[in-house]
């Protein structure tokens, strides 16, 4: 079929002026020809099946909404009860009563009709009248046997049926074995769903179990096959001399690399002069992967498989194997190695003047970390500027370019949060050391706006170039999220000012920035974060809300990112002049294919690297039972809040555990006040607490609320 042939179909039938039609009738609305007609009927026969359509009786094709369905992702709660999220944007979730699920597992695609309609108090509700499609084969959990069956009980508890296994389907797990389950029977109302155990991963407990129970739960590759590895070996040769000799050598200019102690995928270099007209200078040299990585070979494929490498503490699966991520592809000093080059000029106010992309030779000066760089600009680290003497200059004329661009990206409204990210410190045995938060210094800041100056610089090129790209997008927040957010802001005394249809990310950054250091900011970033979008890859250049970016591009990373790499291969075919009419057709639906399985794929990893840190950490507390630390409300629910410690890890307090009063919760101020004697608690409020229990198989911590921190009299007891 046709590229966008799906979006533009969709599109007619969920329009409001849409009159329903026959299938005919549609196929000569989309200039198919009568040799294609079959394919097309059977393209409209999948997405019934998919529910995306409905047909009438008489045959006509409808949208779903329109017979009164509400089709999208099935989200289950461990209590039972679960929401259809709707596949229409700005649509609310559906609630389906535990009664109504009809079978459905958490993330199936599900067709539901709505029994309640929505009120201005409570979301509609709805009862599930068809699973469309099951997500989730294969569930991760702890084996149960009995005399003649077991069970398997998932470690996600959003899974909260137990999985029945038949004796013959044991496949040797034990008692308290970790193993993966494939589900064989769906359950229905009155029965549990059915499985085998295909793979056992150990007993739980034991640290390589836990992490490997994680990757195999988010569907993570471990090992690459052979023929992928044996094609690695095969491409990482020596640089040909006639692919040195039709390059733009740069190996005569001053590079270098910054990265972090332990990275060994480098896939940046900078290089940074000042011009005679005061103007800067830049260089964004990244690897060239895809010298090494051709189309539809079997490292490619794995690659696009994988989409992105993910990082799990003290764990690493890469994208590429490590011949050519910590080999040929690496940008390590003092090797000739193959870029893609993005030269940029930029005057004094953050503005790329003018700009060059090439395909380079280059030979890294230096291979830099995070911590020498900022010791070097931040605390004159007189050894470390002898030790580098002939680029010190480099970075003091890098830091103030970096300024430069953050005070760019301020005044048109980047939006910058400031969240404590967990760095887990472990000993030599893997134990947990320490827990910090992360230290973004300037050195970070550095190669962070020079990543971004340059990305911006490849998206907008290529926008005006008009052929198909991977654009990194992160779309307007819905109207719903923002008059909610416009209320709660307001019960501080802020306004988000502007169109709440079309609000301009300047709006929201002038409150970011106005509550820089006072006790609502925690409060209010929370929240505002909850209300934007999430940024995913797409072939259409919408804008990235948050940076207030009009076109943004991942360019700097294809060593560790699908979409860097397929942008790299599009780069180079028009600095080559292969951009014809039928590679860019072709590319119509590569770049489509690859920005849904990379957004799929990043979301898998970092949900994955989430769950190990919450191991890591659950781990870490539970030496610390009945220990007291200051804290402060990271999140309020219906359940309880959460209470972040200075070192990042999060515990939570059950409102059912708070004695001297009872407590109610606040949905629209995200907030919890006692019935009688009317104490808040609200996001960002400091309390005292004590560590009270810790499931390391859940990787939860609870606390207990010894009192709040009033910030007069330094506590208020709730004795």
């Amino acid at each position: 079929m046709l590229p966008g042939l799906k979006e533009r179909l969709l599109g007619l039938i969920n329009d409001s002026d849409y009159s329903p039609l026959r299938k005919e009738e549609l196929a000569v609305i989309f200039d198919i020809h009568a040799c294609e007609a079959a394919m097309f009927y059977n393209f409209l026969d999948e997405l019934e099946e998919d529910g995306y359509i409905c047909k009438t009786k008489k045959e006509k094709i409808i949208a779903p909404k329109t017979m009164g369905y509400f089709v999208g992702k099935f989200v289950s709660h461990r209590k039972g009860f679960g929401f259809v999220e709707s596949d229409e944007e700005y649509t609310q979730d559906l609630f389906i009563p535990a009664s109504d699920i009809n079978g459905a597992m958490h993330n199936d695609r599900v067709m539901a009709e709505i029994v309640t309609p929505a009120t201005d108090e409570r979301r509609a509700e709805g009862k599930i009248v068809k699973v469309i499609q099951r997500e989730i084969t294969r569930i991760v959990g702890v084996f149960q046997p009995n005399k003649n069956f077991g069970f398997v009980i998932p470690d996600d508890k959003k899974f909260n049926k137990d999985i029945y296994v038949p004796k013959k389907f044991f496949s040797g797990a034990r008692e308290n074995d970790k193993v993966v389950c494939e589900i064989t029977v769906w359950p229905k109302e009155d029965r549990k769903p059915e499985g085998k155990v295909v793979e056992v991963l150990g007993q739980k407990g034991l640290k390589e179990v836990e992490i490997h129970s994680i990757i195999k739960a988010h569907g993570l590759p471990e090992e690459f096959p052979k023929k992928v590895l044996d094609e690695a070996e095969h491409v990482a040769i020596p640089i040909p001399q006639e692919e040195m000799e039709r390059r733009l050598d740069i190996r005569g200019l001053k590079t270098f690399t910054i990265d972090g102690d332990d990275a060994k995928d480098l896939d940046d270099a900078i290089s940074i002069e000042m011009l005679d007209n005061g103007n800067f200078s830049l260089g964004v040299h990244i690897a060239d992967v895809t010298h090494y990585v051709r189309e539809k070979s079997k490292l490619d494929k794995e690659a696009l498989k994988r989409a992105t490498s993910v990082y799990l503490v003290d764990t690493v699966i890469p994208m590429l194997p490590k011949t050519l991520s910590n080999g040929v592809c690496s940008l390590n000093p003092n090797e000739d190695k193959l870029a893609l080059s993005v030269f940029m000029e930029i005057d004094h106010k953050g503005n790329v003047v003018k700009y060059d992309i090439k395909e380079t030779i280059i030979d890294s000066d230096a291979r830099m970390t995070y911590t020498e760089v900022s010791d070097i600009l931040e605390n004159d680290d007189k050894e470390l500027k002898e030790k580098y003497s002939n680029l010190v200059e480099e970075f003091k004329n890098a830091e103030t370019l970096a300024r430069i661009l953050m005070n760019r990206r301020t005044k048109r409204g980047s939006i910058d949060f400031d969240f404590p990210e967990a760095k887990i410190i472990l000993d030599k045995e893997g134990k947990v050391l320490e827990i910090q938060q992360y230290e973004r210094r300037i050195s970070n800041k550095i190669i962070e706006e020079f990543m971004l100056i340059s990305n911006e610089t490849v998206a907008e090129h290529f926008f005006w170039l008009n052929v198909p790209f991977v654009y990194r997008i992160h779309e307007t927040p819905s109207v719903e999220k923002m008059q909610n957010l416009s209320k709660f802001v307001s019960t501080f005394g802020y306004t988000i000012k502007g169109d709440m249809e079309e609000v301009h990310p300047k709006a929201l950054q002038s409150i970011v920035e106005g509550i820089k250091g006072k006790r609502e900011e925690e409060a209010i970033s929370t929240i505002m974060l909850r209300s934007l979008r999430q940024a995913k890859y797409a072939p259409e250049c919408v804008g990235h809300f948050g940076l207030a970016a009009k076109y943004y591009c991942h360019f700097t990373s294809p060593i560790r990112r699908y979409p860097d790499l397929q942008i790299h291969r599009i780069i180079k075919e028009q600095l080559n002049h292969k951009l014809n009419q039928k590679r860019q057709d072709q590319l119509k639906n590569i770049v489509d294919y690859a920005s849904v399985q990379s957004s799929e794929r990043e979301r898998s990893a970092d949900l994955a690297e989430r769950d190990v840190k919450d191991y890591y950490k659950a781990v870490y507390m539970y030496d610390k039972i009945g220990e007291e630390f200051d804290g402060v409300v990271s999140s309020v629910t219906s359940f309880g809040m959460f209470i972040e410690l200075p070192d990042t890890v999060e515990g939570l307090i059950r409102l059912a555990n708070i004695t001297d009063d009872y407590y109610i919760y606040d949905d629209t101020t995200y907030t919890i006040m006692g019935e009688r004697t009317k104490k808040t608690f609200r996001i960002g409020d400091p309390v005292r607490i004590k560590v009270d229990n810790v499931n390391i198989d859940a990787r939860e911590i609870d606390f207990k609320l010894l009192y709040k921190i009033d910030e007069n009299t330094n506590v208020d007891n709730e004795e």
